[in-house]
């Protein structure tokens, strides 16, 4: 099924073979993540089965007229969370544009639906406020792991270094042990340094890809003081688990070779050591709230940290 047929906006054909055609939908395809590929797809097989149980014909679902998505949304708000509810709708709407099928849907109807899908959304599968990161958080958490041994100085050295850049966890981490690919993930070789304009020298990690920049972007630490300091990590876990300039950042040895360090992986080693810390475990995106928090603290603008700015100890 596709609306991209190879006509012109008069009607008339163009020449243009199937094997462009289908290179449209290939180049189209790669717009988005292969993990954003595998969420979509649940949401849209959710928007098949619903159209399934309502005996929908296929020329109605495609294009979907805006009653049909309401109806979709609405049958299934109170049982999903807002969140799972807004990637459906964009499931749905990624097919058709894939596809080349008009999604022709009134903005103001879709606002108003999703802002009650968010009221409806059960207590069950609300979020936790996601609580901070702090360094003595960290230090508790460092306690309680054994950095001899290759997870945990892995682990230990993709904290800091995550905390003092300031950015998600799914950057420096992988999704799955056979998802690394030196073209997308952080590497030994995309590490360099240079200084500010005070003279503080910096580590500059290229990011080669990202969801929104697929030229990769820069992200920066510098020393710190005190046991949380990313440079001594970092150097102590390249020492440790000797990762090759082409692999994974963090990855550690594992029995003859090395593991790319995945965000499962990190989480839970870290939950254990929290627990084992007397502390509740927290979840990662609050590795980026904290580093905001503390850069804030030391006075640093929200300007700056919103602009990635060259952090520097202060």
């Amino acid at each position: 099924m596709s609306g991209q047929q190879p006509i012109d906006n008069h009607g008339q054909p163009i020449n243009l073979l199937d094997a462009d055609m289908a290179r449209i939908q290939d180049v189209i395809g790669c717009a988005w993540e292969e993990s954003t590929h595998e969420m979509y797809g649940s949401g849209l097989l959710a928007f098949h089965v619903y159209c399934d149980s309502r005996n929908i014909p296929d020329t109605q679902q495609a294009p979907a007229s805006p009653v049909l998505i309401l109806a979709f949304l609405a049958c299934l708000a109170g049982a999903y969370s807002s969140k799972t509810l807004h990637n459906y709708l964009h499931a749905v709407c990624a097919w058709h544009i894939l596809y080349g099928i008009p999604w022709v849907m009134n903005k103001d109807e879709m606002a108003t639906v999703m802002k009650a899908v968010e009221k409806l959304t059960p207590e069950e599968s609300k979020r936790k406020k996601r609580r901070p990161y702090t360094p003595d958080f960290i230090i508790a958490i460092r306690n309680k792991l054994n950095l001899e041994t290759p997870p945990d100085a892995a682990v230990y050295a993709c904290l800091v270094t995550c905390f003092y850049a300031a950015v998600r966890l799914g950057k420096f981490t992988v999704w799955r042990l056979n998802d690394f690919d030196p073209t997308k993930h952080i590497t030994p070789a995309n590490l360099s340094s240079t200084t500010d304009r005070h003279g503080n020298k910096l580590t500059v990690l290229h990011l080669p890809r990202t969801k929104i920049c697929f030229d990769g972007e820069d992200v920066y630490w510098a020393k710190q003081d005190g046991l949380t300091d990313p440079v001594d990590a970092l150097n102590h876990h390249r020492h440790i688990n000797m990762p090759a300039s082409n692999s994974h950042l963090f990855a550690y040895k594992f029995k003859s070779g090395h593991r790319p360090l995945t965000k499962d992986k990190f989480l839970k080693r870290i939950a254990v050591a929290a627990c084992k810390a007397g502390l509740e475990p927290l979840q990662g995106h609050g590795i980026r709230i904290g580093a905001t928090l503390e850069y804030l603290l030391r006075g640093v603008s929200f300007e700056v940290i919103g602009q990635a700015t060259l952090f520097s100890s202060i």
